[in-house]
């Protein structure tokens, strides 16, 4: 009689992206605690979570699985780029599941070759997501405190320090890059769930 463990191993392995997920809902939590007490806790914490935010999708599209999860950054700025992202990559998947895409990163259809590189390289999808983590963490540990001006403290590192300076412009290139696929993402996806509406009420 043929063995039945397979099976067995394969659904354990499909709560691999949500024990991931939870993992990382709790890093956070613990993450912004310390925040104000520990910044080099905190820095590690949060670069941890956004290494599992790859993992858990990895994972579940590994074994075709839906699974988005995001959280929180502190500061009226970051929570407005936060709904920036949320929104452009809600409006891209609901508008890929119109057209009936297996997946959100499918945009070889698209006209915009800034969306299309975006999408179509992982290495350089992968600069433009791990640049904009990695300079929100830059900044959280050069701010002294929490009302200090974002210009005048990267001007102010980028002036004691070149290699400092380097590295904050490779990361204010890929944040800025991000930031524009999101607006890009927001304006094709709309136009295209517009464009979705319009074609249903004419068959109608």
């Amino acid at each position: 009689m043929a063995k039945k463990s397979r099976p067995r191993k394969l659904s354990v392995y499909l709560y691999i992206p949500n024990i991931i997920g939870y993992i990382r809902v709790l890093l956070n939590c613990f993450a912004f605690y310390i925040c104000s007490s520990n910044k080099q806790l905190f820095s590690v914490l949060y670069f941890i979570s956004f290494v599992c935010d790859a993992l858990d999708g990895w994972f579940a599209r590994k074994f075709n699985q839906g699974f988005y999860c995001l959280f929180s950054r502190p500061g009226l700025v970051f929570l407005s780029l936060l709904a920036l992202d949320i929104g452009s990559h809600w409006f891209q998947m609901y508008s890929t599941f119109l057209a009936g895409k297996a997946s959100h990163k499918d945009v070889k259809d698209s006209t915009n070759w800034l969306f299309k590189a975006y999408y179509g390289n992982r290495i350089f999808m992968c600069y433009c997501c791990v640049a904009c983590e990695l300079l929100y963490i830059t900044l959280f540990l050069l701010a002294k405190d929490h009302n200090e001006n974002l210009t005048e403290v990267v001007a102010e590192a980028s002036k004691q320090n070149s290699a400092l300076a380097v590295l904050l412009a490779l990361l204010l290139v890929g944040w800025a890059i991000k930031q524009a696929v999101n607006f890009i993402q927001m304006k094709t996806a709309a136009d295209l769930c517009v464009d979705y509406d319009i074609n249903k009420k004419q068959k109608a």
